[in-house]
């Protein structure tokens, strides 16, 4: 059975924490029985909330690993009350129950083998390169950019984004009214609206990525083809990134990818 340690290495081997971002809080969040404990078992999530250790406790997992900080505004008190918030009520109760949790947010999000490069992959843009490179000329960075194998019409790539990020999109029509010819693609997992000029001064004809202020789609949605897909859509693939990083060094280790998150949004009304 490994440590707790030794699934985080697996972790920082292929996201090393020197490639987060100045202010984030990648790492450990909480270890209440030291990170030398023998792990029982892993849950997998985007986001810690009490219900995702719940589910961590119920499956026999003493480590929760996300992609988003438990701790990351730290908290300036952890007081279980009626009005605590769930971070707080996560906090305690991952610590009542040993639970540990380990974050790689950014570190990851940099990473060769981020969620970028997965959407990118499933997107089947070839000829990738960073979009905002962490150092002149590195492999690591936040975000991509490539080309599709084939030209396609905006309700063409309009069609692949859905599939791909398996939610509701919002597209600008680009500067051509939406008859555009697509073939290069530019994108960012999570909130990358900051890096618009990047992806224009690459030559992309689109440009995805999710929480676009208003005010950027309204300046450059004629520009350039604007896609703004849901945050947990365009993350929600972490899991499967963390799963297969540590089942290639445990490959008989105990995985549960977390039940329990749903994206805070509603994409579509029931019957």
């Amino acid at each position: 059975m490994p440590k707790l340690y030794e699934i985080t290495e697996a972790i920082e081997a292929a996201a090393p924490l020197a490639l987060q971002e100045p202010w984030d809080n990648s790492g450990w969040q909480i270890a209440p029985l030291g990170t030398d404990a023998a792990c029982t078992g892993v849950l997998l999530c985007l986001d810690v909330t009490p219900a995702a250790v719940a589910e961590a406790v119920g499956r026999g997992c003493n480590l929760v690993i996300s992609h988003h900080p438990l701790i990351f505004k730290g908290p300036k008190q952890i007081v279980s009350a009626p009005d605590a918030s769930p971070q707080t009520l996560a906090i305690i109760d991952a610590i009542r129950a040993g639970v540990a949790v380990y974050s790689s947010h950014t570190a990851l999000d940099n990473a060769p083998s981020g969620p970028s490069a997965w959407l990118a992959s499933r997107l089947g843009l070839r000829d990738v390169s960073v979009l905002s490179p962490s150092s002149p000329g590195a492999a690591s960075g936040l975000g991509l950019v490539g080309s599709l194998p084939e030209p396609c019409t905006l309700e063409g790539f309009m069609s692949l984004v859905r599939l791909v990020y398996g939610g509701p999109v919002g597209f600008t029509p680009g500067p051509c009214g939406g008859e555009s010819q697509i073939r290069r693609v530019a994108l960012c997992s999570g909130s990358g609206g900051e890096f618009i000029p990047l992806a224009l001064r690459a030559g992309a004809d689109a440009y995805i990525t999710s929480d676009i202020r208003y005010h950027d789609l309204l300046d450059w949605g004629t520009r350039i083809i604007l896609a703004d897909t849901g945050h947990y859509e365009s993350e929600i693939c972490t899991k499967s990134i963390f799963s297969a990083i540590i089942s290639e060094k445990f490959p008989n280790f105990a995985l549960h990818m977390c039940h329990s998150e749903r994206s805070p949004l509603l994409t579509h009304v029931q019957d």
